[in-house]
């Protein structure tokens, strides 16, 4: 269980990694789930995360947050609020009502797609990329890439947790990508 938080926090003090729960074994043996609904959970702990996630992206002039399903939504909403910019979800197939461009990518166990509304970024548009966890750095690339393809500048990428050992923040920054995380769990 994670401890609740006191009911007054400096700005910056509370340990964020504290506030995630880890759940082994899941979704298959040998992976440590990083499992941040107990963080967004706690009042503090949540605005804490966002206000460090939107801090370095403040003086960049983002046009666009993009959310990547599921719990980059939650962040990305709260970031595009917290940056006074727009919201821009990216999803599974069949998820999204309008046509759509799509981007295959690699999982750690696996392949998927994800799929943007088209239109929904106009070109030249200031994109900050947001998700609740990087690992391979795959869905996170796709999204770069959909952005791209639909002639974005992207900013940036801003994540509460970073698996490091896997390589998805030198895979981002090898795409020419700056990157923000406020948490990195060792192992997988």
């Amino acid at each position: 269980m994670v401890p609740a938080a006191p009911a007054v926090i400096p700005a910056g003090v509370m340990k964020l990694a504290d506030m995630i729960r880890t759940i082994p074994n899941y979704p298959k043996p040998g992976i440590m789930f990083r499992d941040v609904t107990t963080l967004m959970g706690n009042r503090l702990a949540f605005e804490q995360a966002v206000d460090e996630m939107a801090e370095p992206w403040r003086e960049s002039m983002i046009d666009l947050v993009i959310g990547i399903e599921a719990r980059g939504f939650i962040l990305g909403g709260a970031l595009a609020v917290a940056l006074k910019a727009g919201f821009v979800p990216v999803r599974k197939p069949g998820k999204l009502p309008f046509e759509t461009i799509r981007e295959d990518y690699e999982l750690e166990y696996g392949s998927d797609e994800l799929h943007m509304h088209v239109g929904a970024v106009d070109p030249g548009a200031r994109v900050l990329i947001v998700d609740d966890l990087i690992a391979t750095g795959g869905t996170a690339l796709a999204t770069v890439s959909l952005a791209r393809r639909s002639h974005a500048d992207v900013v940036g990428a801003s994540f509460l947790v970073e698996l490091p050992e896997l390589g998805g923040v030198a895979r981002l920054r090898a795409a020419n990508v700056q990157c923000k995380v406020l948490v990195a769990f060792e192992g997988h």
